[in-house]
């Protein structure tokens, strides 16, 4: 289906026809790849065995860290989910598409959205982690966020009709707000934010309510680099150190440790370069003091990432993070030849394109091995949300503001008209999406199952973290 409209239809933006002529053209797609099909999930006999997968994508990861990895996604289906990004994008790769491209964020699931201060220190709320992103469907976004809140609703032992609505809101929020970002000019989408306080004011919940207005006030007073310095530094006679918390963060020792320590004022060197001058400038009267390796996220375990300390000589600190990018896990899946031969680049230029503010300090690197790594600030002001305490009316709100949060993203570098035609306005899409989302979490299900077996036949590692 999805190669028959990618052979009799253009799709790329066009600049000259009118929004109600591109509208028109989303319509007619429908006639090709209707929206209903969206609810399916045929995966072939072939498909490839998920522990083969994720076996797969722990190659050239840091080999003492993979119990880690395995151990957090043991713990729930909804752990596995968040680290199979590799499984998900294969399997959607067999689903029906509409053939319209766009940049995807790769790993979009909800816990991957968030608050953080922008450049000019106003919170928002957006899309926070880009380690996959890559040109792709634009369904495939919107499919693996809705999944994510069916898995999420089953951990927190919601009713299997409340968690097919929680992916509903998504797909409708999408949908609906699309259909607004497809009324504004393209620079007025590019200038469009979610406030983070006015977001959570929509919400009914005066007690989860008042808890996050508590966070977005807390957040603001957050001088982040100064308290972590204070939690996380000890002095070794006149300098700085990152303190020891094993096995999440250390020290690199050894030969390795040696070997990155040497090169890490190149490394450092290479990463200023990549940023804009005025960066250079405030970021050159910082002088590197220290790195360690911290283990972070569940689907980014193993990985080369770590902390790095800068400090100026009146001795103010600034920590950055720094994080291996990989190929993504849609490059194979897609078929788009990647053009960026630098994945930290991919990683800065697919997040800039579909923020409302990037990091100020966001830019990318590589060490003397070619490993390729992006750097941004450590935490800036950032609110994520509590999972653990959300009740049902909590998730659906937190549904829609994700939904909308993906609609502007992907409005930025697609056709909103376009995608707003073949949606439409009546519930078919936000139907389709919600039941391929039970669908395909019954699969994720099925797939942690096999991941479990595979722990207890010795097949993958795991260790309980201290």
């Amino acid at each position: 289906m999805a190669e028959e409209f990618e052979n009799t239809t253009d799709t790329s933006f066009d600049a000259a026809a009118s929004k109600a002529e591109r509208f028109d053209k989303g319509e007619a797609i429908r006639k090709v790849t209707p929206r209903s099909v969206h609810q399916q999930l045929n995966l072939t006999e072939d498909r490839e065995d998920p522990v083969e997968i994720l076996i797969k994508t722990s190659i050239g990861r840091i080999e003492n860290l993979l119990p880690i990895r395995y151990s957090r996604m043991m713990e729930s289906p909804f752990a596995f989910f968040r680290g199979a990004a590799a499984i998900m994008a294969a399997d959607l790769a067999q689903t029906p598409s509409t053939g319209i491209h766009l940049q995807l964020c790769g790993d979009c699931h909800l816990m991957n959205f968030g608050g953080f201060a922008t450049p000019e220190r106003k919170l928002v709320f957006d899309i926070n982690d880009f380690d996959e992103t890559y040109p792709g469907p634009w369904e495939w976004d919107l499919k693996r966020l809705a999944t994510s809140f069916a898995i999420a609703g089953r951990w927190k032992k919601f009713s299997k009709k409340t968690c097919k609505e929680f992916a509903w809101n998504v797909a409708d929020s999408y949908k609906r707000h699309m259909l607004e970002y497809s009324k504004l000019s393209a620079l007025q989408i590019w200038y469009a934010h979610i406030d983070l306080a006015e977001l959570i004011e929509l919400g009914e919940d005066e007690e989860i309510k008042s808890f996050q207005q508590k966070r977005i006030k807390k957040a603001g007073e957050y001088t982040a680099h100064e308290k972590e310095f204070a939690k996380m530094t000890y002095k070794e006679g006149s300098r700085a150190r990152i303190k020891d918390d094993p096995p999440l963060i250390y020290h690199p020792t050894g030969e390795e440790g040696k070997r990155i320590l040497k090169e890490a004022a190149i490394v450092h060197k290479r990463y200023i370069d990549s940023l804009p001058d005025d960066k250079k400038v405030l970021l050159n009267r910082y002088t590197l003091h220290d790195l360690a390796v911290k283990v972070v996220g569940v689907g980014s375990v193993g990985t080369s990432c770590g902390i790095s300390l800068l400090m100026s000589a009146t001795g103010e600190p600034i920590f950055l993070q720094f994080k291996e990018a990989r190929k993504s896990v849609l490059e194979d899946n897609v078929k788009i030849k990647n053009k960026y031969p630098h994945e930290g680049e991919r990683i800065v230029m697919g997040q800039k394109l579909m923020q409302s503010a990037s990091d100020m300090f966001l830019g990318w690197t590589n060490d003397s091995q070619n490993k390729f790594f992006y750097i941004r600030q450590l935490r800036d002001a950032k609110v994520k949300p509590v999972l653990e305490i959300m009740k049902e009316q909590n998730m659906s709100d937190y549904a829609k503001a994700c939904g909308w949060a993906l609609a502007r993203a992907h409005a930025r570098t697609g056709d909103p008209s376009l995608l707003s035609g073949y949606m439409g306005k009546n519930d078919e899409f936000a139907n389709a999406i919600a039941k391929f989302s039970i669908l395909y979490a019954d699969q994720n299900e099925a797939d942690y199952n096999k991941m479990v077996d595979a722990v207890k036949a010795g097949r993958l590692p795991i260790a309980a973290e201290t």
